[in-house]
């Protein structure tokens, strides 16, 4: 793979060819990509959705919202100082106008739309989608659908439900939010389709990346950046290459700042915060400076920033130092997975499984959501084929009366009927989902 294809400006949904040296500086392309996706409705929904804790109404837990921006924010420093190093090794793209901010920028703008295809109530809500068509009402569906289609629906996944929205074409709004195909490749984690599902070490084949419906556009976007494209009959490419730091950026951010809202939420012990992060701290912890602090969040937050900060340097190395291998296809890890804090990390997160993540709050909050997904998939589902089979009853114009007219398809295709009302689901906050339900069910 090339940098200089990978770092595509032209825009999604536009035949314009864009060059980075006649780009204004004032506000270049990658940044205007930024601004689109902060200014999105899908992006503002992530205010009231979970992170970890659904439904939580404590100040300092962290929504979808505030660690997308936290994540951006990681993923424009790693951007950067990756950039500054690829720059100096490529003489070329400097001379072509790439500078190390446009590493940055489409690292952020990558970062900070990571998870705004995710449903409401965390990783819980996409499982329960998918539960609904592998155990629940929607199990009916399975042999009127193609088995990849089937496959779609039954992991149904926020990551190809994000490309969906970056990308979503239709008259007046072409190309989606129109944003560049530099950053379309980074924020795409998993570049293959559902099926095959086979057990592999690598870490772009843990998911996928695009539904059937967006197979064209994946397509399409992999075929501009240069993308090398993997051999089998499934459609599966390599990972642009910086999807590692975009991924980088999630995973310091998510084993931090969890482990950081489980102590605020006394779910943890104050004293494991020093014990698990000062092996990650210990060569840049002001000791003094740390005893002067008064409260636990003050502490607490100290220590994040050092940890953070130490993982930021730690990756940007690690992507360095396998840069040319990642770039033909053969580095099949995360960063993280190689850096010299692994252990750490994962000690960090098997504090938070245990205390945070399988608390008997978030578990209670999680089964809510199922019931309250189930029951909305059950009857927009329901209220539209029965539309499109002409046996609508009055309560299902009902229905149909709170489905946004752009999810009601005329289309003959079940797959996309059923698609449909899973995408307008996966886009309602937490608590619209949860009033949605209570004026469904009438309490």
């Amino acid at each position: 793979m090339d940098w200089k294809q990978l770092l595509s400006l032209k825009k999604f949904g536009d035949t314009k060819v864009r060059e980075r040296k006649n780009e204004n500086p004032s506000r270049i392309g990658f940044e205007v990509d930024y601004d689109r996706i902060i200014f999105s409705n899908a992006f503002r929904s992530l205010q009231d959705k979970t992170q970890v804790i659904p439904l939580s109404k404590t100040d300092f837990v962290h929504t979808r919202l505030t660690h997308s921006l936290e994540v951006s924010v990681v993923g424009r420093s790693i951007g950067r100082l990756a950039g500054a190093q690829i720059i100096e090794k490529y003489s070329e793209l400097s001379e072509l106008g790439y500078t190390i901010n446009d590493f940055g920028a489409i690292v952020a703008a990558a970062c900070l739309c990571h998870d705004i295809g995710n449903p409401p109530f965390g990783h819980s809500g996409e499982k329960a989608i998918g539960d609904f068509f592998k155990h629940g009402a929607g199990e009916q569906f399975r042999l009127d659908l193609e088995p990849a289609q089937w496959q779609d629906l039954i992991d149904f996944e926020g990551n190809a439900n994000g490309f969906h929205i970056l990308t979503d074409s239709r008259p007046g709004a072409e190309g989606g939010l129109r944003i560049s195909y530099a950053t379309l490749g980074a924020f795409t984690k998993y570049p293959k389709e559902s099926l095959p599902k086979k057990p592999t070490n690598e870490i772009s084949d843990k998911k996928y990346g695009f539904f059937q419906a967006d197979k064209s556009s994946f397509s399409d976007v992999a075929e501009t950046l240069g993308l090398l494209k993997r051999e089998g009959e499934t459609l599966r490419y390599l990972r642009h290459p910086l999807t590692y730091l975009v991924e980088a950026a999630d995973d310091i951010c998510y084993t931090i700042i969890d482990f950081e809202d489980g102590i605020n939420l006394g779910w943890i012990p104050e004293e494991h915060a020093l014990e698990f992060l000062i092996k990650i701290v210990k060569d840049n912890i002001n000791s003094v400076k740390y005893a002067q602090l008064q409260t636990k969040a003050e502490r607490v937050s100290y220590l994040r920033a050092l940890a953070i900060g130490s993982l930021i340097n730690d990756v940007v190395r690690v992507f360095m130092e396998n840069e040319e291998e990642i770039l033909k296809g053969n580095f099949p890890f995360a960063l993280t997975d190689k850096c010299a804090y692994v252990a750490q990390m994962k000690d960090i997160i098997t504090i938070s499984i245990s205390n945070v993540y399988e608390s008997k709050e978030v578990i209670e909050k999680e089964v809510v959501g199922y019931k309250v997904l189930h029951t909305l998939l059950e009857k927009f589902i329901a209220a539209t084929n029965n539309k499109f089979n002409g046996t609508a009853t009055h309560y299902d114009e009902l229905i149909l009366k709170l489905l946004p007219e752009q999810y009601q398809t005329e289309n003959e295709s079940l797959y996309l009927r059923l698609l449909n009302v899973c995408r307008f689901i996966s886009l309602l906050t937490d608590g619209k989902a949860l009033e949605l339900y209570h004026s469904i069910v009438g309490r």
